[in-house]
């Protein structure tokens, strides 16, 4: 069992840690091999997601004869619904079951169901596997909770941007892949890909608990008193939720038909094509992380104002709606920029104002409404699609990122806002036992 370390860091502010990460001072552990591993566990997870979430039109379509909008609008609802259900419990179940051995369990019985949907012969049956199949999935998401107690606060938001770059990569991976594979292959074996990235997180969470590299949490909450939450700062995350739950259902909307609107405006039914250009948002990220790091590493002026971004987020929506190529292509680069922005501020303010023990708790809260956010986006954009067309969804995405604008500007003030007490890490206990 190792102890706890007083005193400075020894370990650099990079996620990706080498083999001599060390427990940090202020109660925060660092572990040998689990930050980079759990990098790998979320890009499995991204790329899994993301093998089918811009082609589902396409898989309803080719498998099952099903071509209404509004029937894949009402999935991707359903799996928003699935998530914002179960990660709030999964949140309670980790209070009592170390993070590392719930998803051991969890994505194998994710990848089993996949496997198993796989199979279904009827768009009932499908349905029932898959959500299931999310139910189980959604659990990873508790992540990244995890790996913020293993954070001091002043290297929060190169880490959640370091992630959220994982995300949009994995994106992109797994929309270029998804749509080779379901152009060259067909639907079924995308499925097959999906499964894997479930066993992937498996065998990598076995091999931290047998290695002796996960951080026990559990019994240090039980053990240390829980810090008290600073005056406001629970009025300021549910302010935050509100305003992410506008973001996602703005920002939302045009994806689950975006494949479709650019291969009606580029005259090409290339997947492949498609699923690059449904992915330049990643590649903006990538850029947009540099960016920040250069920016952050001379003392510069950071880019996360949020009331620009959320501007040039709606000129990137609005650029999209115009159809020609040359417009859509620039509306994605602006849209990419903002979202990866907002996403960062947003989550580095909600670990400002939370504590670590409420982390895995405030995130599943704040994971909730951008679910909600989703939800109500996916409803929305199949029966808009069904009634008036794709391009619409872009204006009325522009519409909601404008209204948080103003929200903003008018009521809250988000770049104004900063903790009164800023979170602090309670020790934890690096555990060599399986």
């Amino acid at each position: 069992m190792a102890g706890r370390a007083p005193g400075r860091s020894q370990a650099g502010p990079c996620l990706l840690g080498g083999p001599h990460d060390v427990l940090v001072g202020r109660g925060v552990v660092i572990v040998s091999g689990l930050r980079p591993a759990i990098v790998a566990m979320s890009a499995f997870a991204v790329v899994s997601d993301a093998i089918l979430i811009a082609f589902y039109p396409h898989f309803f379509d080719r498998r099952y004869g099903v071509t209404s909008a509004f029937h894949v609008g009402a999935y991707i609802a359903a799996i928003s619904i699935a998530v914002m259900c179960t990660l709030p419990l999964w949140a309670r179940v980790s209070r009592r079951v170390e993070t590392m051995h719930l998803l051991l369990f969890t994505q194998g019985a994710a990848g089993v169901l996949c496997l198993l949907s796989w199979y279904a012969d009827s768009v009932l049956v499908y349905w029932v596997l898959s959500m299931l199949m999310f139910m189980c999935k959604s659990s990873y998401l508790l992540m990244y909770p995890y790996l913020m107690r293993m954070q001091t606060p002043d290297t929060h938001a190169h880490t959640i941007g370091l992630l959220s770059v994982v995300v949009h990569l994995g994106g992109i991976f797994g929309a270029v892949v998804g749509g080779f594979v379901l152009q060259r292959f067909g639907p079924a074996p995308c499925l097959g890909l999906m499964a894997a990235g479930d066993f992937a997180q498996m065998a990598v969470c076995a091999w931290l608990i047998r290695s002796g590299r996960v951080v026990r949490v559990v019994a240090a909450d039980a053990a240390a008193p829980a810090p008290a939450r600073a005056p406001g700062n629970l009025r300021r995350i549910l302010q935050l939720c509100g305003l992410v739950m506008l973001i996602d259902f703005s920002a939302y909307l045009v994806r689950p038909f975006f494949s479709r609107y650019w291969e009606q405006v580029s005259g090409s039914s290339e997947q492949l094509a498609s699923g690059a250009v449904f992915a330049i948002p990643g590649a903006v990220a990538l850029v947009a992380l540099f960016v920040n790091q250069r920016a952050r590493g001379r003392s510069g002026r950071l880019h996360d104002h949020v009331l620009a971004n959320l501007l040039l987020g709606t000129a990137g929506l609005m650029l999209q709606a115009v159809p020609a190529e040359w417009s859509i292509l620039a509306g994605r680069v602006l849209y990419g920029w903002s979202l990866f922005q907002l996403i960062v501020k947003f989550e580095v303010l909600l670990f400002r104002f939370s504590t670590p023990p409420s982390y895995a708790r405030d995130f599943s809260v704040f994971n909730f409404f951008q679910n909600l956010g989703v939800l109500l986006s996916s409803f929305a954009a199949g029966a808009l699609v069904e009634r008036h067309g794709i391009a619409l969804t872009f204006g009325i995405a522009a519409v909601g990122l404008a209204v948080v604008a103003a929200l903003d500007r008018l009521l809250l003030g988000l770049d104004r806002l900063t903790s009164t007490a800023p979170a602090r890490a309670i020790p934890l206990e690096a555990s060599h036992a399986g």
